[in-house]
């Protein structure tokens, strides 16, 4: 049995986070191919210095540019490992991967590993956000990531899936708050025109993982998300704070956990619905404009 793995790493000015991204995997993954967004910093000397095959290509948005990277990359493997450049892997999750592999049964074709964010230097590890478990690791041929602007899952068209819970797949960005806030206001304008999307009706997007409560994981957070966008502008803010600082007691991971959760459970949520209210307003809050705004910027 095939249990090669070809990562599959996506950067744009990532020279603090590539090293530490590829050491992590050498003798898990047999290919590694980053593709560039024509980066200014060092990145790329950096990751062909570590053995990675370098490719550029504009961004648009991470969807586009990973199923571009699925359809252009030269991959042997079998196995796709999808790993962002800020990430890194930890523990024993390389060796639980390649165990899953070569016991798989033949209709498996995606695996679930476990990802925990850690945030000015703390792991989260309350909050709903640890243990999360993510399909990073797919067969080449049986998925791909759906067509979002955010929040974007890879969807398997066919097979089943398994969950490894040995080690983690660590979210743990180098950069400091200045830039963190500007990277979410940028974020918070993709956000914007999902939620718009979904609102008006106007998701057909093919591919898109479909909500369900009893679903996989991917599937449960994107009922819940559907939820969301259904209560009210401005309330929700508030609720997802309370939810999850208070209720799924976030408020344990001490001041940085603090920090986190006003800022990506409150402010980022509030900032998402300001811009909403801003675009409505604009457009005289008639439907129609509304709808003719939003097709236009997704396009």
């Amino acid at each position: 049995m095939n249990t090669a793995i070809a990562a599959i790493v996506l950067t744009k000015d990532e020279e603090k986070h590539i090293v530490r991204c590829l050491q992590s995997l050498d003798g898990v993954c047999d290919e590694v191919f980053v593709v560039d967004s024509f980066s200014t910093d060092r990145t790329c000397e950096l990751a062909e210095n570590m053995g990675a095959r370098v490719c550029r290509h504009p961004w648009k948005n991470y969807a586009e540019q990973f199923n571009w990277a699925l359809a252009r990359c030269p991959a042997k493997a079998e196995w796709i490992w999808r790993v962002d450049a800020d990430e890194y892997l930890e523990g024993d999750i390389g060796k639980a991967v390649k165990s899953a592999i070569s016991q798989r049964g033949s209709d498996v074709n995606g695996i679930y590993v476990r990802k925990r964010i850690d945030f000015m230097g703390r792991p989260l590890r309350h909050g709903g956000w640890y243990p999360s478990y993510h399909l990073k690791v797919f067969r080449k041929g049986h998925a791909a990531c759906e067509s979002r602007w955010m929040d974007e899952h890879i969807r398997l068209f066919d097979g089943d899936t398994i969950t490894v819970k040995e080690g983690n797949q660590v979210d743990a960005n180098l950069n400091d708050l200045t830039w963190w806030t500007g990277k979410h206001n940028g974020y918070a304008s993709r956000e914007m025109l999902d939620t718009l999307l979904t609102e008006y009706g106007l998701d057909d997007r093919a591919g898109a993982v479909k909500p369900a409560f009893w679903g996989t994981e991917d599937q449960r957070k994107r009922w819940l998300k559907m939820k969301y966008v259904k209560a009210p502008l401005f309330v929700r803010p508030f609720a997802n704070f309370f939810f999850r600082y208070v209720l799924k007691a976030g408020f344990l991971d001490g001041k940085e956990g603090f920090v986190w959760h006003i800022l990506q459970g409150f402010w980022y949520r509030m900032l998402v619905d300001a811009k909403i209210f801003e675009l409505k307003k604009r457009c005289g809050w008639d439907r129609e404009a509304i709808v003719a705004e939003v097709r236009r910027l997704a396009k």
